[in-house]
């Protein structure tokens, strides 16, 4: 929802209701389908010294807005993939934090 305010000409989410949907979805296609598209990837992943992992998180927010539906969109593949290496220093900024809270 935070990230949807920021770029609302790149994301659409209707509600919170279809944000925590849209959450579950992503969360599930993760779990599931992200380590087979990632084994399938790796020479290419391989090649790229990682980077092709953004084009997978692009593919899975994508993926996420095409099963859920009109309530969360993406305005292109590219807008997916801004949003997903957002996500991706968001979520690296709050588990270094909660790592060093630990010690």
């Amino acid at each position: 929802m935070a990230i949807s305010a920021f770029f609302p000409s790149s994301l659409y989410v209707a509600n919170v209701e279809m944000a925590v949907v849209a959450a579950f979805v992503l969360g599930l296609l993760n779990w599931l389908v992200k380590p087979i598209v990632s084994l399938l990837s790796l020479p290419i992943n391989l090649l790229t010294l990682g980077l092709f992992g953004l084009v997978i998180n692009g593919a899975m927010l994508e993926l996420t807005a095409k099963l859920v539906g009109s309530g969360f969109q993406f305005s292109s593949f590219w807008s997916a993939m801004l949003i997903a290496i957002l996500m991706t220093i968001v979520s690296a900024i709050i588990a270094a934090h909660f790592d060093k809270s630990d010690e």
